[in-house]
């Protein structure tokens, strides 16, 4: 039973919420304490709210998920867990929330509650609309970054934001073309899907697959970059990211997988060790004060 509910919240996705910690390790406050508790609180903030737009998703969908091939398995379309029950944790987890808000910055508030109604109107409407759709979700990882920054009230670069909003496109347009070829193959997934084609998504796959490495490079070298780090070793980090990027299409593409971000990340060791070793080496870098020099 409590297992139900864990997927009725679906905490394996928190750890899409980790983007609210890029702007604490890129502004060099990592390790202190004042900085991380409020950039915590901010995590676990967008771990309720994310919640709570869990179930009201899966309330408002739970007719169409009892014919989709996975999603009636899920707590609600499946009867595992009650609509009473499920609106109970709702106001639960909005009982919680509250509290935390108010020992955070008003901006952060107001990220938080622009990405709570940009995620209401994604079920009600947006979700529905070609191109829209994608850019909703890129939208929503840009509010993550931009409510780690504004909880502690710090600069975060426009090339970063930018980066992030690409990687977001990136990983929302390689879940929408796992979702066609399940289409194609018969099985209705999502409404939307009626306006794209593999083509059409293959397109756009390449050029926010290019956003991402040009605008993660470009930070990487820029003169406020390297003056704020005191290093120009953040570049050597873009090989991870050209590894991350090309890996992932590889497993969509050809390994028809990418339906599931999180789920794919775990069970593929090269990917999960690019991230891991790009994490380690970004951390090492900003903080363990290294410098490769290169003689000419």
């Amino acid at each position: 039973m409590f297992y139900n509910y864990l997927k009725l919240i679906r905490v394996t996705h928190w750890i899409k919420n980790f983007f609210v910690f890029i702007p604490l390790i890129f502004s060099k406050h990592l390790f202190e304490f004042d900085y991380s508790y409020y950039v915590i609180l901010a995590f676990v903030a967008f771990c309720i709210c994310s919640s709570i737009v869990y179930i009201f998703n899966d309330i408002f969908d739970i007719e169409y998920d009892k014919l989709h091939p996975n999603k009636k398995n899920r707590p609600l379309p499946s009867g595992k867990i009650s609509l009473r029950n499920s609106v109970i944790v709702m106001l639960i987890f909005s009982s919680i929330l509250i509290p935390i808000l108010i020992n955070l910055t008003l901006k952060f508030f107001i990220v938080i509650l622009a990405y709570f109604l940009m995620n209401i109107f994604y079920t009600l409407i947006l979700k529905k609309i070609v191109i829209v759709d994608i850019i909703t979700i890129a939208i929503g990882f840009m509010l993550r970054v931009l409510g780690g920054a504004v909880v502690i009230e710090i600069y975060i670069s426009k090339w970063l934001i930018l980066s992030t909003i690409f990687i977001s496109l990136f990983l929302a347009v390689m879940k929408r073309r796992s979702e066609l070829v399940y289409q194609n193959n018969e099985v209705v997934t999502r409404k939307v899907l009626e306006n794209y084609s593999i083509d059409f998504i293959n397109q756009i796959g390449a050029i926010v697959a290019a956003g991402v490495i040009i605008c993660y490079s470009l930070y990487s070298v820029d003169a406020r970059t390297k003056a704020y780090f005191g290093t120009e070793n953040l570049v050597y980090t873009t090989l991870f990211v050209i590894f991350g990027i090309f890996r992932y299409m590889y497993l969509v593409y050809l390994k028809q997988k990418g339906e599931s971000s999180i789920e794919m990340i775990f069970k593929d060791m090269p990917l999960l060790f690019a991230i891991v070793l790009y994490v380690i080496s970004v951390v090492l870098i900003i903080y363990g004060n290294i410098n490769i020099k290169i003689i000419n």
